[in-house]
């Protein structure tokens, strides 16, 4: 069955009051996972070897149903096979307004569904407006942020218990304290290591695009 075929299925076993949805992609082949991963990019997947986690959403922040279904496509048409699982979902009252989810709720439901032992992370907090960068830097400077070049993004790194990055708890206050500046924006996870245990160093390094993170 192809993945756009399995994302369909999912969705027709959904509560038609469905809002959001915490799916779980497993590649047949772990090689062809960071490449899974590139195409699911917009959905902000969280890593765990050939497991990519993500969330679906019908209104809100995050991707939609539509979305998901064109990456799909993608990866069929990139001849990635794997098997696509609905871990959760969550109804919703079609008569309620949609409620955006606070920037510090984000963070913790990420955090929700990482591995146990993970150790060390690199997050991105994206806004909507340039007018709100410079605040936004200043806010989030405890995470020490890293601006994007032209885009609207910072990345910076966390750390569970030692090494090189913020605490959880300290990128939660930060988180809360641009919610409280009235910047909106979406935070999520983009790459995770597990059980790592530098030894003379301050941790392990991500390349992206040739450059050390």
């Amino acid at each position: 069955m192809t993945l756009v075929d399995q994302w369909d299925t999912i969705q027709r076993g959904l509560d038609p009051k469905w809002s959001d949805a915490h799916v779980v992609f497993t590649a047949a082949d772990a090689s062809r996972a960071g490449r899974a991963a590139a195409l699911l990019a917009p959905a902000g997947p969280v890593r765990a070897g050939a497991m990519l986690r993500f969330y679906v959403a019908r209104g809100g922040p995050g991707v939609g149903p539509e979305a998901v279904r064109r990456m799909m496509r993608r990866a069929d048409a990139e001849g990635i096979d794997g098997s696509l699982e609905l871990l959760a979902a969550s109804e919703s009252d079609v008569a309620a307004p949609v409620e955006r989810r606070s920037l510090a709720d984000a963070w913790d439901a990420a955090l929700a569904v990482l591995p146990a032992d993970w150790s060390d992370l690199l997050c991105e907090l994206s806004v909507s407006s340039s007018d709100h960068l410079d605040l936004t830097a200043l806010l989030m400077s405890p995470t020490n942020p890293l601006r994007e070049s032209e885009q609207m993004t910072f990345r910076f790194r966390v750390a569970h218990s030692f090494g090189y990055g913020a605490s959880p708890g300290m990128v939660r206050r930060c988180l809360e304290r641009v919610e409280e500046a009235g910047i909106p924006g979406a935070v999520r996870v983009l790459r995770l290591m597990s059980d790592t245990h530098p030894v003379g160093t301050q941790g392990p390094v991500w390349y992206v695009d040739g450059k050390a993170v």
